[in-house]
């Protein structure tokens, strides 16, 4: 089985360790004795993912990346099992994709004549009205 992560990539199912887990906050009489919440564990280097995919998770600043490359997201949103671990797949599928997207390109640009005189103007404003905080001579 693969996990399709987009029409041109898929992770296999065998790269995606899952660990249910306690999970924290409400639950009625379930919380102490039932483990819904999910561990996702995901070896970034070790994946069959494109190397700019990988790259690019390496330099996004998540905490949830550890220092030997191993993202761990945990699930904990839903009360069952099978959906926190639905909940987490899809975590991992758009943090991902937003790992495989390229950054755009910033245009430097100059700032207009016009707001260069409007900067000036408002400085000049400004150094007027503390000037005339001074003492009122007598």
């Amino acid at each position: 089985m693969r996990f399709k992560i987009s029409n041109h990539i898929s992770i296999p199912l065998t790269e995606i360790q899952f660990q249910a887990i306690r999970a924290q906050g409400a639950g009625g009489q379930n919380v102490n004795k039932v483990s819904s919440a999910v561990h996702l564990r995901f070896d970034i280097e070790a994946s069959s993912l494109p190397h700019s995919y990988k790259a690019g998770l390496r330099k996004l600043r998540d905490q949830r990346i550890t220092a030997e490359g191993v993202l761990v997201i945990k699930a904990q949103r839903f009360r069952s099992q099978e959906k926190n671990r639905e909940d987490a797949l899809a975590r991992l599928r758009e943090l991902v994709v937003t790992a495989g997207t390229p950054r755009k390109r910033r245009k430097p640009t100059k700032p207009t004549r016009g707001s260069q005189k409007r900067r000036v103007d408002n400085k000049t404003k400004r150094g007027q009205l503390k000037s005339q905080r001074g003492k009122v001579p007598l």
